[in-house]
């Protein structure tokens, strides 16, 4: 949802070094919270593997479950209360790094390797795109929203019904959606400092951006983990 009219005609009210000190807050902090997914991943993974295979299942869905809660509480408290949500922020991304240790184990260490480098790739050169283009992308993002919403209710029946095929097809659709929102949120964000930023904690912001844009990340990775682990490649 976007409380943000970026087609206003508000005066922008930033320089750009201040535009590019909060554009470089963001990014930091979003490339922080995949660092944090990354380290939690592996210490799961590599130093506390027993304690996890010894969790009961019950624990297993629970932590599965708070992202969706702790992305929410980050949308409401990031311009309440910036510290609160910079801590959610990074709960949320330990608690993605733990779900990452799970799911690594059906692939291997290529794959996992292939995908986040593409990831990374894709991630950074639409980043640049929607932070530098002259165009307003505001347009994408209702489309994309639109898009999302329809892919995610067939996704959802598709996770019932469990066709291979379909699955695969719906990771390369995620990884098209997910690569728009990339540029379209980093457009929104950059438009919002410049009209807002006056209104708004900056702090808040720029959590909030790092928010979106990691999200859009991890879901890029997730599909693209799908894509290079498909057609029965994935590890035994």
């Amino acid at each position: 949802m976007n409380i943000f009219d970026t087609n206003s005609d508000h005066r922008q009210i930033h320089t750009i070094a201040e535009t590019n000190r909060f554009l470089t807050k963001m990014y930091a902090l979003m490339g922080g919270a995949v660092m944090i997914s990354a380290l939690v991943a592996y210490l799961t993974m590599n130093v506390f593997s027993t304690a996890l295979m010894n969790l009961p299942a019950t624990i297993i869905w629970l932590i599965l479950l708070v992202p969706l809660g702790l992305s929410l509480g980050i949308s409401f408290k990031a311009n309440r209360n910036p510290a609160a949500a910079l801590v959610m922020l990074i709960f949320l991304a330990a608690i993605y790094g733990f779900e990452f240790a799970l799911i690594a184990g059906f692939y291997t260490g290529t794959q996992i390797t292939s995908a986040f480098i593409s990831a990374a790739t894709v991630f950074i050169a639409m980043a640049i795109f929607g932070t530098f283009t002259k165009r307003d992308l505001s347009n994408w993002n209702s489309y994309l929203s639109a898009a999302l919403f329809g892919f995610m209710v067939a996704w959802l029946v598709n996770l019932f019904l469990r066709n291979p095929a379909v699955t695969y097809l719906f990771s390369f659709i995620g990884v098209i959606i997910f690569t728009g929102l990339v540029a379209s949120d980093a457009n929104k964000m950059k438009a919002i400092y410049n009209n807002y930023g006056d209104q708004l904690s900056s702090n808040g912001l720029a959590i909030l951006g790092a928010l979106q844009l990691y999200l859009d990340f991890i879901n890029i990775f997730m599909f693209l983990l799908e894509i290079f682990g498909g057609n029965g490649n994935r590890r035994n």
